[in-house]
């Protein structure tokens, strides 16, 4: 479904202070009815304080708390909390905290924590009791996630990837308008990943649904119409994956090796050319890279290459070449 122009999430010159170090730094953001936009950013780049001011659970801003950031659900800057949760679907590291961890919430089936979706938000206002409606959507809502076999077992004996699952269930269960997810697919096999990912992408084309999602895998924000690059707590950057992809010149010629950082030397010094290190394979950004291809190979003996290939950027480099930096919070061996 295309983007509309109605905005439905939104944050304004968000500015967070904690133990001295700014969390976020004047942050504003617009996420537009039937948006998917992704937040992509290291641990510790401000994603989950992010979505708990979206979410109203962050209440207590450290200084420069004088001018606390604007924020708005649907148009909306209160909310009777009621309301908000029967229209935003929340997946987040605190709730998966409760519910996994947590002393109590833990021990309930994934029935249960599903069903706690609708008595969390419209339910005990609206039937002010399980009914058998609700029952049957919150079997559907396991159904669609994967994990119909588990609705009688307890959230605290699963696997991390299933209680996560459970918990996407029980963000989905009520229909809401929008779904905000803070890195959701932590623990997911690879199997689970694309299986939720083709269920909330066509919620997203079909429905309309609005996704929010925060992440520090490039690989989960490919598809997304926005993507926001966050880094020390200021949005850097926020495009099409296209756009952004295009910043980054030329190809990329990837080397693979036992050892990136002395390849990444020796090509510098050897070869003159800028060579940084992602996810442990060493990168060079050149025009006609396959030209460069024959005097890599030369330049070292056999056997200390394992391959070279060469691909256009993706979005791990893209942050690189913003802000020289990895995805993992290391800065580039260029």
């Amino acid at each position: 479904m295309t983007p509309t122009t109605e905005p439905v999430l939104e944050l304004i010159d968000a500015t967070v202070v904690k133990e001295d170090r700014r969390v976020l730094d004047g942050l504003t953001l617009t996420i537009l009815a039937g948006e998917h936009t992704a937040i992509v950013g290291p641990n510790g780049a401000g994603k989950s304080l992010l979505v708990k001011l979206l979410t109203h659970e962050e209440r207590a801003l450290a200084p420069p708390a004088d001018a606390p950031p604007v924020v708005r659900v649907f148009g909306a800057g209160k909310w009777n909390v009621f309301e908000l949760r029967s229209q935003l679907g929340i997946v987040s590291a605190d709730l998966h905290h409760r519910f996994v961890l947590g002393n109590n919430e833990g021990r309930v089936s994934a029935e249960a924590a599903v069903l706690s979706g609708f008595l969390a938000t419209q339910g005990i206002l609206r039937y002010g009791a399980v009914t058998q409606e609700m029952r049957t959507r919150a079997a559907d809502a396991l159904t669609r996630m994967g994990v119909a076999h588990l609705a009688k077992r307890r959230l605290d004996e699963m696997s991390t990837g299933e209680a996560r699952r459970v918990l996407l269930a029980r963000a989905l269960v009520t229909a809401p308008r929008a779904l905000i997810l803070d890195e959701p697919t932590t623990g997911l096999d690879e199997g689970a990943f694309r299986a939720t990912w083709s269920h909330l992408r066509a919620l997203n084309r079909e429905r309309g649904l609005t996704l929010l999602l925060t992440t520090h895998r490039p690989e989960e924000a490919e598809h997304c119409d926005r993507l926001g690059i966050l880094d020390g707590g200021k949005l850097i950057a926020c495009d099409t994956p296209e756009q952004l992809r295009a910043r980054v010149r030329g190809d990329l010629v990837v080397l693979e090796t036992e050892d990136a950082a002395s390849i990444a030397a020796a090509v510098r010094e050897r070869l003159g050319l800028d060579a940084g290190i992602v996810d442990g394979r060493v990168l060079i950004e050149r025009e006609r890279g396959h030209e460069l291809v024959p005097r890599i190979v030369e330049a070292f003996p056999d056997g200390t290459l394992r391959s070279v290939s060469i691909r256009r950027a993706g979005l791990g480099e893209v942050f690189l070449e913003l802000t020289g930096r990895n995805l993992e919070g290391g800065r580039s061996a260029a």
